[in-house]
C-alpha cells in the first residue's frame, strides 16, 4: 500500500527545487505509462493503443489454447479457493493470499458457477441453453481470451500510468473544471481518456486501484467508474460495422460523446450515486495531499505534485510483487465472476422473454420519440444490462436506419453491463450493489435516450 502524502507548504512554495532525479523518476515512467494506455496507434485495419496491441498479439500466439486456459484458471480458483474454506492454511492467514482465496460464501459459489459453465462450455455437455455459442459460448470463447490478454498486460503495466506522478499531474491542472462540471477530481480525466483510447474495463480497473490506494473517496470512484468507462473507439467501430451503420460513424460517435457528457454531469448529482459517503477507502485512508498552489502557477505546482508522487513511487521488487498480486486478484478473482454473471444475463437474454415484458413500456415511449420499429427495437434499450453487445445484434434485424442509429449510440452510453464492467465492479472494493447498478443504468438511458433521439433526427433523419 502507497504511504500517506505529507500534507505540507513545501510543495506551494514555487522556491522549492525540482530534483533532476525526481523529475526522471516522473517522466520517463510517465511517458511510458501514456504510449502503452492513452495514445492511439493505426495497426492494419485496426485502431489500438500499445497495451491493446500487445494483448492482441499474446491472444494471436496462444490462439485456440485461450479458452483451454481460461476453463484450468477458473478451476483452479474453485480448487485453491476451497482447499482455503476448508483447510485454512498458514500461507493463507491474515496476507493477501488469504484475501483474495478466503472470500465470502456469495463468491465461493460464483467461481464455482463459473468453473461448471465453462466445463459445460468447453467440453460441450447439457444444458444446450448455457453452452450455446450465443450465450456460454460467447463467455468462455471469445470474452475470456480478451479478459485474459488484456487484463495481464493493464496489471503489469498499469503502475506506469497510476503510480509514478501523472495522475498528480493531470489532476492538479484539471481538478477545477473537472470539480466545477462533473464534481469530481481531475485525475478522472485519466479514468475516461484510457476508457475512449483503450477499454472501458481499463477504466474501471484504474479508478477500482485509485479507491483501494485511498486516492478517490467512495462517491467519487463510484461515480467515476459508471459515468466514465464508455467502451473504446475501436469497439465502437465494431458495432457501427456489425449494425451496417459505419458510414455514419462521426455523427455516431459525436452522439455517443454528446449524450454521455451530459450524463456524466447529471448522473452523479442524482441517487444513488449522490447519497454516497465521501469516506474514502478504510485500510488505506485519504492519501491525497492538501492542494495549495501558494504563490506558484498553476503547472508549476501540478509538476510538483507528480514530482513529490513520483519520489514515493513503490521500487521495482515492490512493482513485481503488486503486478502478481494484480493478475492473480484478475484471473482467479474477477474471471469466474465475470463468467458466472455473464453467462447467466445471456441465458435470460437470450431464452427467455425476461427483457421483452420489461420493456413493454419502451414501446409507447419510442412510438412517441418518432422511431420506427418501436416494437423490434423496444427490448434492445434494456438488453444492454445483460452484455454491451447484445444491443447491436437484436438491433442488426431492424431495418429502419435511424433506429439502428439509435440503438446503436445508446447500447455505448448505458455503460453498465454485467458480463463485464458490471461483474468487475461488484468484484471491487467500490460499494455499489448490484441494484445500485441496475438503477445507474436505467437513470443513464432516461437521461440519453432523449438526446440521442433529438441528435440521430438531426443528423441522420
Amino acid at each position: 500500500m502507497p504511504s500517506s502524502l505529507d500534507s505540507s507548504d513545501d510543495i506551494a512554495n514555487e522556491e522549492v527545487p525540482l530534483s533532476r532525479h525526481g523529475l526522471i523518476k516522473f517522466l520517463v515512467p510517465s511517458i511510458i505509462g501514456i504510449l502503452l494506455f492513452l495514445v492511439p496507434f493505426s495497426f492494419g485495419d485496426t485502431i489500438n493503443i500499445g497495451m491493446g496491441l500487445a494483448a492482441d498479439g499474446l491472444q494471436t500466439l496462444l490462439g485456440d489454447a485461450l479458452p483451454a486456459i481460461a476453463t484450468v484458471v477458473l478451476c483452479l480458483s474453485l480448487v485453491i479457493t476451497a482447499y482455503v474454506k476448508l483447510s485454512k492454511p498458514v500461507w493463507a492467514q491474515d496476507n493477501a493470499l488469504g484475501e483474495l482465496f478466503d472470500v465470502a460464501p456469495v463468491w465461493v459459489a460464483m467461481r464455482g458457477l463459473g468453473a461448471i459453465f465453462a466445463l459445460m462450455t468447453y467440453f460441450q455437455f447439457c444444458p444446450e441453453f448455457a453452452i450455446a455459442s450465443y450465450t456460454g459460448g460467447v463467455m468462455l470463447n471469445d470474452l475470456a481470451p480478451v479478459l485474459l490478454t488484456f487484463f495481464f498486460f493493464a496489471a503489469i503495466l498499469l503502475p506506469f500510468l497510476v503510480d509514478f506522478g501523472f495522475m498528480e499531474f493531470i489532476g492538479s491542472l484539471l481538478r477545477t473544471p473537472f470539480r466545477w462540471i462533473f464534481g469530481l477530481p481531475g485525475r478522472s480525466a485519466i479514468d475516461a481518456t484510457a476508457s475512449w483510447m483503450g477499454s472501458g474495463t481499463v477504466g474501471v480497473l484504474i479508478t477500482t486501484q485509485q479507491y483501494e490506494k485511498g486516492f478517490y473517496n467512495c462517491r467519487e470512484a463510484a461515480a467515476i467508474a459508471t459515468n466514465f468507462s464508455i467502451v473504446s473507439i475501436a469497439f465502437a467501430i465494431l458495432v457501427t460495422s456489425f449494425i451496417g451503420i459505419n458510414h455514419l460513424f462521426v455523427p455516431f460517435y459525436l452522439t455517443v460523446v454528446v449524450a454521455g457528457l451530459i450524463a456524466a454531469v447529471i448522473v452523479p448529482r442524482l441517487p444513488p450515486l449522490s447519497l454516497k459517503s465521501n469516506s474514502y477507502y478504510p485500510p488505506v485512508g485519504c492519501q491525497l495531499q492538501e492542494e495549495r498552489t501558494g504563490k506558484q502557477g498553476l503547472l508549476r505546482y501540478s509538476l510538483g505534485m507528480a514530482v513529490a508522487r513520483a519520489e514515493k513511487a513503490p521500487g521495482p521488487r515492490q512493482l513485481v510483487r503488486i503486478a502478481l498480486y494484480n493478475v492473480a486478484d484478475i484471473f482467479f478473482g474477477l474471471l469466474p465472476l465475470v463468467i458466472a454473471i455473464g453467462t447467466v444475463a445471456l441465458i435470460l437474454a437470450e431464452f427467455t422473454p425476461i427483457f421483452t415484458w420489461l420493456s413493454m413500456p419502451m414501446v409507447p415511449v419510442l412510438q412517441w420519440m418518432g422511431l420506427p420499429e418501436a416494437e423490434a427495437a423496444a427490448p434492445a434499450t434494456l438488453v444492454g444490462f445483460a452484455d454491451m453487445f447484445l444491443p447491436a445484434v437484436l438491433a442488426s434485424n431492424i431495418e429502419s436506419e435511424l433506429t439502428r442509429f439509435v440503438i446503436a449510440c445508446l447500447s455505448l452510453t448505458q455503460l453498465v453491463y454485467m458480463s463485464e464492467i458490471g461483474a468487475l465492479l461488484l468484484k471491487s472494493k467500490i460499494p455499489l450493489k448490484l441494484w445500485e447498478l441496475a438503477a445507474i443504468f436505467l437513470i443513464r438511458t432516461a437521461i440519453t435516450l432523449p438526446i440521442i433521439v433529438v441528435m440521430a433526427h438531426w443528423l441522420v433523419g
